[in-house]
């Protein structure tokens, strides 16, 4: 199934209120199509469900979850694969940078487990229903988000004692 044909099932089944919007970036021209589906962060979990259970579209496989810092707000994508149907989908919710919650999807794909681990780590965004949101990359005691934008780097004076 075509990306534009997995979106029109999407706004067909929950509406442009939850589907808000499919963008294609890229080069067609030069053979580099990128389309994703923005949805309502709210909904991300019954979409979710909806992509995995419907016959149609049977996305069995969550290849990633990647947290993305832009300047208005935090982005939270999803690279979706079904085997049986050999088609592909990419999905994107935002959220604010005040208060920055997506819903957890560990309940549809349990191998959200690690990848919302690493989002929440590396950028600060709280998978809210995860089971166990700690850290994965970085110490517990580690003090803040190194992938945000705003991120200062901490200066490890006791690595510089050693010339590290």
């Amino acid at each position: 199934m075509e990306h534009i044909e997995i979106f029109n099932r999407l706004r067909q089944q929950f509406g442009e209120e939850v589907v808000l919007e499919h963008v294609v970036t890229g080069d067609e021209a030069k053979g580099f199509r990128d389309p994703y589906i923005l949805l309502k962060t709210e909904s991300l979990a019954e979409v979710a469900r909806f992509l995995k259970d419907d016959e149609a579209l049977a996305f069995d496989m969550l290849h990633c979850i990647s947290g993305v810092d832009w300047p208005e707000y935090f982005e939270s994508v999803y690279h979706l694969f079904s085997f049986k149907h050999r088609h592909m989908a990419t999905l994107k919710v935002r959220t604010s940078k005040d208060d920055p919650k997506v819903p957890s999807v560990t309940s549809v794909w349990p191998a959200a487990d690690w990848h919302e681990r690493e989002s929440y780590d590396l950028v600060g965004i709280r998978y809210e229903g995860h089971p166990d949101l700690t850290r994965i990359l970085l110490p517990e005691e580690w003090e803040g988000h190194p992938l945000r934008k705003d991120y200062e780097t901490p200066t490890h004076e006791h690595l510089r004692e050693l010339g590290l």
